[in-house]
Formats: C-alpha cells, structure tokens, sequence
C-alpha cells in the first residue's frame, strides 16, 4: 500500500489500546464510531432483520415449550431462576451504584476539560481521560509491581495458599507424558498421602497456541464399579517467557498484577475440577449452573489483594525483598477507580439482554429504540446516532448469554460474599475453607446451587458485600 502510519482494527487487542492511549480525539472519535456501527449500517451486512428474528423465533421456541418467555425457558436453569429476579437484582445494583457512577463522571468530565479544555465528554474520551486520571491519581504501573511477580514464585503461592486452605500437597513430577515440553506436570495429593488429581500447567505463547487464559479437564472425576477415578486438569496462559541466560544475561518470567489475578482465577477453576468428588462425570467439577461456574475462579482472585497472602509470593526476583505495603494498598485503591461507571456499564448490558428476552418481542420493529430504552437510566454519554449495540452483542446473540449477561455480576456478588465470610474468620480459617470445599467445591453439579451456597455460607448472597468492595457503599 506505501502508506506511512499504522493500521488499526476494531478488534479488541487493536481497538482497546488506540482509545485508551491516543492522543488525536478525531481519530478516536472516528474509530469508535466505526466500532459501534457494526452490523448497523443499512447494507448486505446489516443485523437489524437478524436481531428481530433471533428474538421472535426464541420466543416462539419458548411458548411451544410452555414457557412465558425465553428468558423463563434459559433461567429455570439458573440460579437466579426468574426474570424477575434477575430485573430485580439489576436494578437494584443500579440503584446502589449510580450515585457513585454521576460522581465519577462529573469528576472525569471536569479534569477532562481541565486537561484539554474538553466542554462536552462523548463514548470516545471515556477510556483515554480515565486512563490519564487513573496515572495521575495514583502513580502506578506495571514495571514497578512486575518485579515482584516473578511466575515460579506466583505458582508456589498459589500452591501454598490450597495447601492451607483445601489441604492440597502439590508435587513436580516428569514420569507422566504431557503435550509440549513448556508444560509442567504435577501430582496432587493430600496431606495422607491419597491423591487427588494430575495438575498440567502450561504457560507460555508458542506457535499455533490459541492467545487468552482458559482451565480445561482432560479426564473428569467420576466413579465406576466402585472406584473414584481422579481428574486431570489443566489450566492454560500465555505469560511472557523467561529471557535464558545468554552473555551473561538472564531474566525469568515476571507478571503484572493482571497477570497474577489470571493465573489465581484460572487455578480457581482447577480447584474447582481438581476437589470434585460426585458420580456422574457430567456433574462433576465445572459441570454446574452458568451463573454459580466463576464463583470459585473469582473468589480466589481475592487472595491477591491481601497482605498476608502476598508475603507468601510477592518477592522481588533480584533481592527477596517483600512488596512494600505502599505499593498494596495502590493496587487495592486503584481496583475500585472508575468502579460507579464500570458497574452501571455492566448492569445496561444485563438490562438490555432481559429487555430483549424477558418480554414478548413480536411489536419490536425499531432495534435502536428498543436499545435506547434498555439504556435509559444508565449511561451519562450523549447518544451516537450512528450506533447500535445489539446489531454486534455476540454474547447474547452468537454467544450462548441469553438471559444469562446478568450472571457476570451475579457470580461477582457471590465471589464477594464467599469472601467476606473468610475476611470475618480470616483469609486462612480452616473451618471456613472447609466448608467451601465441602459445599461449593467437591459437590459440582449434584444439587441447586442455592441450596449448595446456603450451606457454605448459612444464607442468600447479599450484594452489599460486592458494593463494600467496589467502594460504593461506606464500609462500616
């Protein structure tokens, strides 16, 4: 082509970078309107028809089936089990945090115009100028934690924490065949010595290896002809490689912080595979209900957050020294920034899916009215009249989200509350974690998991756990 400059796409990894760092507002402004409009330009491509007809024909699946709606089809099987109660959960987030979300916005509005004299703040200034308030406020970034997150110590961290709470013993071996020589291969057991599952850890980028962070089984846990047969599980990363010494010259793999929360929620997910103790390898393990699967990945991702769990792991890789408690308590300040308008964002997702799926659809004929009134109430930004959301939200229209986007923050809720009752015990109360891998882990798919929760908690989730967290609630 021989033109100068760079190529920027509307996929994400291209896409997200350009308008959180680009300093030209009209080819930010250009490019998120291009993002928005897809699917929604008048042309061959146009989903309009698609969106319409994908909504009408659930619905029709649903009455045959002797449903109201598809969304009472899709949540008898969920936990939150009705549209009602997803509608009421939704909104009563919303209610919780849009006050904190007007706050965030007016105080971003100003230090855009302060910054760059910005008088009006559109779609395409809200990830640049929270991205800039973000570095000013608390001084920050991945280089300076990234030292401390040396990948072999991390791992040992992980280990170490499931060994105090789940009583797990994890032993290297290299008698057992694996698929790549960068995987690395471990014997799970207890503290009587019984196993308990093979653990294949495989972290590193390589040719032909799909990008993003994923937990798999390769076996489930089951049992036949009485016998418990032990799974194998696997989680998958793709952390940046160790430089091998080479002219003197070493560095081992370091993590940033996000990083660190990756590797802790995708070994959630294993624990989850690794401690399942059913009959049926169909109920085993992850084979539970879509809102209540990310429950044990995102709980474990709190351990990250605590002080008493970063001494076991957070060392710098050159002097052993511990991360200083200054640079703890950024990261945990900085996890709640921006959080107001990052959860009124989410909740208009799960609203627009419900406004969708939770109603007859047959009178819809306009899909950017129909959004527009999803919308309503959740979001401070001028409307682009260019743009449409549904005509792309693969999730709950390719994806396999219908009626279930709530269960985002469904499962946040459940991950905070869990954790709240370890924070009121402490982070390595043994009764607590007892009862979390009696209740929760082992028992998969084998029971509602309500009924599961209750037991391990002694009542319903409350969401004033996930608005304490998110700082949009005062703590008490």
């Amino acid at each position: 082509m021989k033109k100068k400059g760079w190529v920027i796409t509307l996929q994400y990894p291209s896409y997200i970078p350009f308008m959180t760092y680009a300093d030209n507002r009209e080819l930010r402004k250009k490019l998120a309107i291009a993002f928005g409009a897809k699917g929604f330009q008048n042309n061959a491509l146009d989903n309009q028809e698609n969106v319409l007809q994908i909504v009408k024909l659930r619905h029709e699946r649903a009455q045959l089936l002797g449903y109201k709606t598809h969304a009472h089809f899709v949540l008898e099987e969920r936990m939150a089990q009705s549209p009602q109660k997803v509608e009421n959960f939704l909104e009563e987030l919303l209610e919780k945090a849009k006050p904190a979300a007007k706050r965030e916005f007016e105080e971003l509005s100003a230090f855009a115009k302060k910054t760059n004299g910005i008088e009006k703040l559109e779609k395409w200034d809200s990830a640049y100028y929270t991205e800039k308030l973000k570095q000013e406020r608390f001084d920050l970034d991945d280089e300076k934690l990234k030292p401390y997150f040396k990948l072999e110590n991390v791992i040992d961290g992980a280990f170490t924490i499931a060994e105090r709470l789940f009583d797990l013993k994890f032993t290297e071996v290299f008698d057992i065949d694996n698929y790549h020589e960068d995987v690395k291969t471990f014997r799970v057991s207890d503290s009587k010595g019984l196993d308990v599952a093979i653990f294949y850890a495989d972290f590193h980028p390589r040719p032909g290896k799909r990008n993003g962070a994923w937990m798999t089984s390769y076996k489930p846990q089951y049992v036949k002809g009485g016998k418990n047969e032990r799974p194998h599980i696997s989680i998958v990363c793709n952390f940046t490689k160790p430089i091998p010494a080479k002219a003197g010259i070493s560095k081992p793999s370091l993590l940033t912080f996000n990083e660190v929360t990756t590797l802790f929620h995708e070994f959630g997910h294993a624990l989850h595979g690794m401690l399942a103790n059913t009959t049926y390898p169909s109920l085993s393990g992850t084979g539970v209900f879509w809102d209540f699967v990310e429950l044990p990945s995102q709980v474990m991702e709190n351990w990250c957050y605590e002080k008493e769990a970063l001494e076991l792991f957070a060392k710098h890789y050159e002097t052993g020294e511990t991360i200083p408690m200054e640079f703890i308590e950024k990261i945990k300040a900085s996890s709640t920034f921006m959080e107001g308008m990052q959860t009124l964002r989410q909740l208009s997702f799960g609203l627009l899916d419900m406004a969708w799926h939770g109603s007859n659809p047959s009178e819809i004929t306009d899909v950017k009215a129909k959004e527009q009134e999803a919308f309503e109430g959740t979001n401070f930004y001028p409307d682009v009249a260019e743009n449409c959301m549904s005509t792309s939200f693969s999730h709950i229209f390719q994806g396999g989200y219908s009626s279930g986007y709530y269960s985002y923050k469904w499962a946040e809720v459940l991950d905070a509350d869990a954790f709240a009752y370890f924070l009121e015990k402490g982070i390595f109360d043994m009764e607590v974690a007892a009862k979390f891998k009696e209740h929760v882990l082992s028992k998969g798919g084998t029971e509602h998991p309500m009924v599961l929760y209750k037991r391990f908690r002694g009542k319903e989730p409350n969401p004033k756990y996930l608005l304490k967290r998110a700082g949009l609630l005062q703590k008490d």
